[in-house]
């Protein structure tokens, strides 16, 4: 069975909510072992994290979690409950990818979820593999000099004592010892399992890590938030269409990676505090049409602006909302002067 659909004018299409899955879980290799389905399931937490947001969903720590049930996700994904559990695993951090991290509360409450960042640093390029040595002919190596401490008189062959017969260490051992080098001079290891013993991984996560240098990690965010913003907003066709314009959108560019990075809790937007969380989700949700709209609306703008970096940020951030409302004034306004025109 089909359905009669309507078309979509002009910027009518900005009046309606969608969901959002992030590029770079299409574009990045290190993400194609995900499945669609479970793509589409971290886009829905995504969605619901603005929720959580505003709702002063954070632990002690600061970050933010948020209820995503399993039968919010067989209602949602009109699936089956193997289904589910199978997406579930697939995103957790346990056994799966680990863009989610699921943490049970008990008493019959909902597990927590927190939805972690998907932003990876750039992959760094895999270094040269050593050149394997030059091979060696067999009349080439007999024609070498041999070793001085390898080579051994005729006299004293016969004068050392068979190498099974030297005493090695105090203890006997499980099993025969291996003819090796006289040269080795390690001891005997004691043949029991216990050489096989390792550390207990279990808790390695609160256990503290070895991590890259502060300005080190700050580049490395800075570079990924980048290149999910330049993909975000289709930074090629913007620089193809507008050739002219490359200097604004860097600084639109820019400008939003600072605030990804940055590490405040809040930030200061249309004079008012906002949660920094809150700002970085609606700056990574902007697309090539919203950065258009703002470079469209700041050169219409024929008043002096004080503060030109605050001001662009609050354009920028309030462009998701505020852009249906522009171009419908836009239209309303030449289809008046048209119809004026005509009367005229």
């Amino acid at each position: 069975m089909s359905f009669q659909f309507a078309y979509f004018y002009g910027a009518e299409a900005e009046q309606y909510s969608f969901y959002r899955i992030p590029k770079t879980l299409f574009s990045d290799k290190r993400f194609k072992g995900v499945s669609m389905e479970a793509k589409v399931l971290y886009g829905l937490m995504l969605d619901r994290m603005g929720l959580s947001v505003r709702n002063g969903w954070q632990d002690d720590d600061g970050r933010v979690y948020i209820y995503f049930t399993l039968e919010d996700a067989i209602e949602t994904l009109s699936c089956g409950k193997d289904k589910a559990l199978k997406l579930f695993k697939e995103l957790d951090t346990p056994h799966g990818i680990g863009l989610i991290q699921r943490r049970k509360q008990g008493q019959g409450k909902p597990a927590r979820v927190y939805v972690m960042n998907f932003t990876l640093p750039p992959e760094a390029d895999p270094e040269p593999s050593p050149e394997a040595p030059p091979q060696t002919s067999e009349n080439q190596k007999s024609a070498l000099p041999r070793p001085a401490e390898t080579q051994t008189s005729d006299y004293q062959k016969s004068t050392l004592p068979e190498t099974s017969d030297i005493q090695t260490s105090e203890n006997p051992k499980s099993t025969t010892r291996q003819t090796r080098s006289q040269d080795v001079g390690k001891t005997d290891c004691n043949k029991t399992d216990m050489n096989n013993t390792y550390r207990n991984d279990t808790e390695s996560s609160i256990s503290p890590q070895p991590s890259a240098p502060p300005e080190k990690m700050r580049t490395d965010a800075m570079e990924a938030y980048r290149t999910l913003i330049h993909e975000n907003i289709d930074y090629d066709v913007l620089l193809h269409d507008c050739p002219c314009e490359m200097e604004i959108i860097d600084g639109y560019v820019e400008q939003m990676v600072e605030v990804c990075v940055s590490g405040r809790e809040t930030i200061r937007v249309n004079q008012e505090d906002m949660p920094a969380e809150l700002v970085r989700g609606r700056l990574l949700k902007l697309n090539r049409e919203h950065i258009l709209y703002v470079m469209d609306a700041l050169r219409r703008n024929t008043s002096l602006i004080g503060n030109v970096k605050a001001y662009t940020l609050s354009a920028l951030y309030n462009a998701p909302v505020t852009i249906g409302q522009y171009y419908a004034s836009l239209v309303s306004h030449d289809m008046a002067h048209e119809q004026g025109g005509a009367f005229t």
